[in-house]
């Protein structure tokens, strides 16, 4: 069984004026992350939306030190960027669409996905999203360490660091076996 995790494709993530933004980069990768996020919802498949959410006032949340608040709770910013939007509003009462939110890197820290993955049987991660050499990376690693196998959708992830994508992409094959689709 497989599913898709689509991580942080946000307002804030994504929009040229968003606070901690991939801007064009993000941007690009629009339409090939819609595409396939909707052709994973309409076959069935387990589709989860991992998404970023601080809060303003969290003092103690170590991201405050590196990067400036973004995905603050109750802001335009967390809300999904451009067309993916309205594919989760479409599709979001489905049973194999599952909403997270999540408060640090990983899609798997502090949340419950490992074990609505479980429950279904997926033992096939594919990831897409932003930023490719942040959260969704540290999401593969855990997913790595929880034996799941992984497949990143290349043309559906990208960062604001072209260095670190690039990086990433390499990291995924070469010290998580993670096919490269």
């Amino acid at each position: 069984m497989k599913a898709l995790l689509s991580i942080d494709y946000t307002w804030d993530f994504v929009a040229t004026e968003g606070a901690l933004t991939t801007a064009e980069e993000g941007q690009k990768i629009e339409t090939a992350l819609v595409q396939v996020t909707k052709e994973f919802i309409e076959a069935g498949d387990f589709v989860v939306f991992a998404i970023d959410r601080h809060e303003k006032e969290d003092a103690f949340h170590p991201e405050n030190k590196l990067f400036p608040p973004h995905n603050l709770a109750g802001t335009t910013g967390r809300e999904l960027f451009g067309s993916l939007a309205p594919i989760y509003e479409q599709y979001k009462e489905k049973t194999n669409v599952y909403w997270i939110d999540k408060r640090h890197y990983s899609a798997f820290s502090g949340t419950d996905l490992d074990i609505r993955l479980r429950e279904r049987h997926i033992t096939d991660l594919y990831l897409t999203g932003v930023c490719t050499d942040i959260c969704v990376l540290h999401t593969a690693i855990d997913a790595y360490n929880l034996g799941y196998r992984l497949f990143i959708v290349e043309n559906s992830v990208a960062s604001f660091d072209p260095v670190g994508h690039e990086w990433a992409l390499r990291h995924f094959s070469g010290a998580l076996g993670a096919t490269i689709v």
